[in-house]
């Protein structure tokens, strides 16, 4: 039930803000997302998205082929706008990909360590480093909203990745659908 893929099993992806998460290129068709994800070696188990949130009208759910599908067991939710461009992507704590920035390990990690290791990264390069009122950390500049999961007693990082915004969102938290919020 609350069984966390070792990092080591984990696929290793890259970001690069507000252009791709791994294999995943922000403006790509729901076909190019599935085709990629698919070499990746995911499947996809939905996509729909019963009530679109602002520019998103569609979202996609992806699980390793070789593991069991169980309910919600999505390593990888890709969000696309009603043009159906690839808009935002979040990777689950418990069995997503793990993506790095710069070396900076973010998927599954204890919330508070990565919060600070974003901050250390964020003033190192001048950008403005942001808490929401929550405490999850985010970044307007990298295009970011740290989230949490549960496993267990433990929680761990979920990171929702967004491509530009400026044209139908305030902020990277305006973009996060309902659904999103849901998981914990």
């Amino acid at each position: 039930m609350w069984s966390v893929v070792d990092d080591a099993e984990r696929a290793q992806w890259s970001f690069v803000p507000f252009e791709a998460v791994g294999p995943l290129r922000f403006g790509m068709s729901i076909e190019e997302v599935a085709t990629a994800m698919d070499a990746e070696g995911f499947a996809s188990s939905y996509s729909y998205m019963t009530l679109p949130y602002g520019a998103l009208a569609q979202d996609a759910g992806f699980h390793p082929k070789d593991a069991p599908l169980y309910m919600g067991e999505e390593a990888v939710t890709a969000y696309y706008r009603k043009s159906g461009a690839l808009a935002a992507v979040a990777v689950d704590a418990l069995r997503g990909p793990q993506v790095s920035l710069d070396g900076l390990r973010l998927i599954g990690r204890v919330p508070s360590e990565l919060s600070e290791q974003l901050h250390g990264y964020a003033e190192d390069r001048g950008m403005v480093d942001t808490v929401f009122v929550d405490g999850d950390a985010r970044s307007e500049e990298l295009g970011l909203l740290v989230r949490v999961q549960r496993a267990g007693d433990i929680l761990l990082t979920r990171v929702f990745f967004v491509a530009d915004f400026q044209d139908w969102a305030n902020t990277v938290h305006d973009c996060v659908p309902i659904h999103e919020w849901e998981i914990r």
